[in-house]
């Protein structure tokens, strides 16, 4: 019995079941959609203010402000090396932050609405929105390095492994976004995403070692910061920048980053479907 719905066995909600649709057509949809989402950002650019605008502030704010109580008065350089490897953890969290919030949006402006009646995927949606921001967060944190040059950074390893952190910081990033996705996705309101990311970022983000070592803490907030996955990520970047030893913190790292893909990503297809 041929299945219910629209011409050559589209649902009649114009939607496709993951399972009709191969490889090919798949990659093609998340393409087309890449592109639509990257024509939003060149007909909007203010849309990109954050991801410009945010590493510039951040290098220069915590250089000058945390730097001279860390590394002593006049030495602000040397703690340059010591905190943009950390900011790249920070970026990777900002920036995630905001597909929470524009995919929430994207519901309230009927786009969502447009996509139902598309015979694609559900998923490629949500995956052609991770490829953007992680766009828009290689351009930060192309950024935020060109910040830390500027104020004296080096490179004391090698670029191999300056890239190996950059791309060890966007796998991160890109699996904070399935968080972020899903809470868009569950929440009314763009501001209650926004709200609910704040509870959790500003403890994750000042409760580790990307602005301070955890030694100068608080013993409960050094045992925090020790399994915070934000320090892991901090330490593996900062570590390969200054031609330190790694240890464990690259691996770790990436269990997390894994590990919350494979836990969140799931959840949000699926919600995103029942959505839709």
């Amino acid at each position: 019995m041929p299945p219910a719905g629209g011409p050559g066995g589209v649902p009649a909600d114009g939607s496709a079941g993951e399972d009709r649709i191969g490889l090919r057509a798949n990659l093609r949809h998340i393409g087309a959609l890449v592109r639509r989402n990257a024509l939003q950002i060149k007909h909007d650019p203010e849309s990109m203010f954050d991801a410009v605008l945010m590493p510039i502030v951040f290098v220069l704010l915590f250089v000058y402000v945390f730097g001279g109580a860390i590394a002593g008065k006049g030495n602000q350089q040397d703690y340059v090396n010591y905190v943009v490897p950390g900011l790249m953890a920070m970026m990777g969290m900002n920036i995630a932050m905001a597909v929470g919030t524009g995919i929430n949006d994207d519901f309230k402006k009927g786009v969502m609405d447009r996509f139902r009646s598309m015979p694609i995927a559900r998923s490629s949606v949500l995956v052609a929105k991770i490829v953007v921001e992680v766009g828009r967060s290689l351009v930060a944190t192309a950024i935020l390095l060109g910040m830390g040059f500027l104020l004296g950074m080096e490179v004391k390893s090698s670029v191999l492994d300056l890239l190996g952190a950059v791309g060890l910081s966007t796998v991160f990033g890109a699996s904070l976004m399935w968080i972020f996705i899903l809470l868009g996705l569950t929440l009314n309101t763009a501001q209650a995403v926004q709200g609910v990311a704040m509870l959790v970022l500003m403890p994750l983000q000042f409760g580790s070692s990307i602005f301070a070592p955890p030694a100068s803490m608080p013993g409960w907030l050094e045992g925090f910061t020790k399994v915070n996955p934000l320090s892991n990520l901090a330490d593996a970047a900062r570590a390969l920048i200054n031609d330190q030893p790694v240890g464990n913190s690259v691996w770790i790292t990436l269990a997390w980053a894994v590990g919350i893909t494979l836990v969140t990503a799931p959840l949000a297809v699926s919600r995103f479907r029942r959505k839709t």
